[in-house]
């Protein structure tokens, strides 16, 4: 028995000293997505065509450019994407923008039914004028909805 309760505080111990070490690069890591999200949100809010949510045209100028950089820039905007996802979800017990980041995130990523995916939530009332509020402060078109 007093062999059993000596283990466990050493394994509690161990346990202590390796979230000691990890907790900070757990903060710093939120941290830094945190103020990336922050700082480009705005900046990705602006690129979104104003005509977006009614639009079903799947002619970009990203269809135009060569395949093996198509290639390159889908794995790497996915990657981008998930790791964000994950980030956010680390960020929802962590400091920092859990949900925006991982709304981000989704943006990014590709998966079946994404459209409508962001048609559904940009086109809920706060989110919509959060964005139009946003882009006119910005000097650019709101997005035009189908109601």
């Amino acid at each position: 028995m007093i062999k059993k309760v000596f283990f466990l505080d050493e394994m509690e111990s161990i346990f202590l000293d390796y979230f000691k070490v990890v907790i900070p690069y757990l903060v710093g890591i939120s941290i830094f997505i945190m103020v990336i999200s922050l700082l480009s949100i705005k900046w990705l809010v602006n690129q979104i065509p104003s005509d977006y949510l009614i639009k079903n045209t799947t002619e970009t100028s990203f269809n135009k450019l060569p395949v093996p950089l198509r290639i390159l820039i889908f794995i790497f905007k996915n990657l981008l994407g998930y790791l964000l996802i994950l980030g956010g979800m680390i960020m929802l017990i962590l400091p920092g923008q859990g949900l925006l980041t991982m709304m981000v995130g989704l943006v990014l990523s590709d998966y079946p039914g994404k459209k409508a995916f962001e048609k559904k939530i940009i086109a809920s009332e706060p989110i919509l004028k959060t964005i139009n509020w946003a882009r006119k402060k910005s000097g650019v078109k709101p997005l035009i909805t189908e109601n």
